[in-house]
């Protein structure tokens, strides 16, 4: 063992070295830090009773080798700050002897043999798990330095984490010097061992990127990114300023911003506790902190986040990267007591001084309900590349997401103005998300699938407008990034009405689309009733399709579908060539109206106003799939064929119950009789909604002049209505 005033300044990284005396005599006082110190020790104790294994790579995720190796850097990091909180060497002697195993092969090692990746590492497949690995094992070798040796210390730093940091920046540049969630990992991976080590060369690599030859600027990479060239900014601060909006929205969305989150909190931990003068966490007006509310704020009510662009279903605040988000936040935020009883419902801290605060407060009763809202996060560094919409309702847990954003990198979908449905944390109309099993190794080796790009993200995947069969941007990556939709306007203020309107003017050229959401309350009604505008404008004649994707059994549709005897694609490409064609139906009424039982025995209402002539296609996902790899998903397409012009308008209600028990059924048909467009020209759509009662009650959304203070003025069906904003609705019986 070292001495110890050799390394006295250690630990510093995510243990505080000031902080260090409290957590060593926090136990049996805190029940939420003893509860999350006993798991861990039950669990990494049976872990250092085995050999150390570090196998030559050969696998990708899900592979033996690379889980063996992802499970070193998680126990690693678990038993080191084990160390520091009980002292117990025989923590320090499993990291010690872990390190320098990597130490005898590391330098020695040749690319990974899987060339899939744009950046292959080492360890891994790909350069973004090294950065991984090495992140975690920066805090590692922190944690157990003042138990090192001079010479093993000599031997970590020369051998293994000097060579590691090189590889990932300096032999890597397409892969450390860009704007995306990959870079943030390698340029805190960087970071992180810079600062264990004392070494200013890679903190400042990592804080703000590296010159690059000249050979490579420029340089585009297979996964939608750029080197960055000599002018462009890079690094940690480049990539915690560009992908953020100043609401904390990260413009990949929900998904990769969890992802995401843990490297830049950590880090920013680190550079807070050894480079204080840098004042990290007030950077870019605090958007380190607004970023881990606007992600807590993108759950369902399960606390799931919500699937958009490449969104893997599932993902959630329980994840150990929200445990450290929530507990960094609270910690170096204002102590908010709401992410007390979020940690609570984690049922884990971090083990480090702001998890013993958060474990503190739960103790002392310093504990306020977490609380959803309807909120509008903007895209963009500026704020000024469109946004997400959550509209929440107040008398049922439903939720509404709205997408306008930017393209959101390379994870980014073909899907502007789209919107989905949950409901008590469940999808009523859904996002696909992504087409990937991360770390099941039978799907592709645990990485993206083709279909991915075939289906997922092509714009009929989605609950937008489709012309013609094409996604937005004909599919091209470049042409999507130079674009966003605009929001023109949006109101949660009233329970009676909440309203969002957004435009996109460039997914298709000389086509502009206008959307509307609304989530109304109707006199009589006992649940909300959302409603969807779509309105389009082109230069010439197309075909428009809006899919409709929905979640369960149709038990009614009020017009004669079509099922033929043999199941054909319905189309050959931009996704349609995975959409088998199960029925077809003429609307021969003003009004469709389709009716479902999901599996949580909930009933769904979508009441469509449609024109003589409308299409409506069934489909089932599936189609020219041979491998299996897409997930089952009914859906109805409403078609508007050879037009300019178009408006599509529909309301969805949830309601009822079935109880499979006693099989009985309760409020199994919606509310309204009818559904009508009664305006629509280049300054408003007026549309009134019918109840089965005869209510009648009349939405008007403006297209121009969204002023608050803006006075309209309008006549429809000889009856004049006058307001003031960018709305009116109202009972017109």
């Amino acid at each position: 063992m070292a001495d110890a005033a050799y390394n006295d300044k250690y630990p510093s990284l995510m243990i505080a070295h000031d902080a260090l005396e409290g957590l060593q005599n926090s136990m049996d006082k805190y029940p939420l830090w003893d509860a999350t110190v006993k798991a861990n020790i039950k669990e990494i104790s049976d872990v250092i009773k085995d050999s150390i294994e570090v196998p030559i790579p050969k696998d990708m995720a899900g592979g033996y080798t690379h889980t063996r190796h992802k499970n070193n850097y998680l126990n690693a990091q678990k038993a080191a700050v084990l160390y520091q909180i009980t002292q117990e060497e025989p923590y320090a002697i499993y990291v010690r002897d872990m390190l320098l195993e990597y130490a005898k092969i590391y330098k020695d090692l040749p690319l990974h043999p899987e060339p899939r990746s744009y950046a292959r590492g080492k360890l891994f497949w790909q350069c973004l798990n090294d950065a991984n690995w090495l992140v975690y094992m920066s805090q590692a070798y922190d944690a157990i330095h003042s138990y090192l040796t001079p010479q093993e210390i000599s031997i970590l730093e020369k051998h293994l984490f000097v060579p590691m940091a090189d590889f990932l920046s300096l032999e890597t540049p397409q892969f450390f010097n860009r704007i995306h969630n990959h870079s943030t990992w390698g340029n805190v991976a960087v970071g992180m061992i810079g600062l264990a080590m004392d070494n200013q060369e890679l903190i400042d690599r990592a804080l703000y990127g590296m010159e690059i030859d000249s050979t490579t600027i420029g340089q585009k990479d297979n996964d939608g990114g750029f080197i960055r060239t000599a002018d462009q900014k890079a690094g940690f601060l480049a990539n915690l300023e560009e992908p953020f909006s100043p609401d904390g929205y990260y413009t990949e969305g929900p998904y990769y911003q969890r992802y995401a989150m843990y490297p830049f909190l950590v880090f920013a931990q680190g550079l807070q506790n050894k480079r204080p003068d840098l004042k990290i966490f007030e950077y870019k007006d605090s958007v380190l902190l607004k970023a881990v509310d606007a992600l807590l704020q993108l759950t369902d009510s399960d606390g799931d986040f919500f699937p958009i662009n490449d969104g893997q279903k599932g993902m959630s605040y329980y994840s150990r990267e929200l445990v450290s988000a929530v507990n960094i936040a609270y910690y170096y935020g204002s102590r908010n007591p709401s992410l007390v009883d979020l940690a609570i419902k984690q049922g884990q801290v971090q083990l480090d001084q702001t998890g013993l605060a958060v474990a503190q407060a739960a103790a002392n009763g310093n504990v306020k309900p977490f609380e959803k809202r309807s909120l509008m996060l903007r895209d963009g560094s500026q704020g000024d590349e469109g946004g997400l919409a959550v509209i929440r309702s107040d008398r049922q847990d439903l939720e509404l997401l709205f997408k306008f954003t930017g393209q959101g990198l390379s994870h980014g979908h073909y899907d502007k103005l789209s919107y989905s449905l949950y409901q008590d944390g469940h999808e009523v109309i859904p996002d696909y998300g992504l087409a990937r099993f991360v770390n099941v190794e039978q799907k592709n080796g645990g990485g993206y699938l083709k279909e991915n790009k075939t289906w997922a993200k092509q714009t009929v995947a989605h609950n937008t407008l489709v012309q013609d069969e094409k996604s937005h941007f004909d599919g091209d990556y470049e042409t999507g990034a130079a674009h966003h939709s605009q929001l023109e306007f949006y109101d949660f203020a009233f329970a009676k009405a909440k309203i969002v309107q957004a435009t996109e003017q460039n997914a298709y050229p000389g086509t502009s689309m206008n959307r509307t959401i609304a989530m109304l309350q109707v006199p009589g009604v006992d649940h909300d009733v959302v409603v969807d505008i779509l309105k389009i404008n082109s230069n010439e004649s197309h075909q428009y399709d809006l899919p409709l994707y929905y979640q369960g059994q149709i038990l009614q549709v009020n017009q004669k579908v079509k099922k033929g005897n043999e199941l054909k694609p319905l189309g050959t490409q931009n996704g349609y060539q995975h959409l088998w064609k199960s029925g077809v139906a003429t609307a021969n009424s003003d009004n469709t109206t389709l009716n479902w039982l999901d599996a949580y025995k909930r009933f769904y209402t979508a009441t469509m106003a449609t024109s003589q002539g409308d299409q409506l296609i069934f489909v089932d996902l599936g189609a020219n799939d041979p491998f299996n790899n897409l997930k089952t998903q009914p859906g109805v397409i409403q078609r508007k064929s050879t037009t300019k012009e178009a408006v599509f308008a529909m309301a969805i209600e949830a309601h009822g119950s079935y109880d499979p028990v006693s099989e009985l059924s309760s409020g199994a048909y919606g509310s309204l009789s009818n559904l009508e467009i009664v305006s629509s020209n280049e300054d408003y759509i007026g549309l009134v909604l019918t109840t089965k009662k005869g209510i009648m009650q009349m939405l008007i959304v403006t297209l121009r002049d969204h002023e608050k203070d803006t006075d309209h003025d309008m006549t429809i069906n000889n009856k004049n209505y006058k307001w003031t904003g960018p709305y009116w609705y109202g009972q017109i019986n």
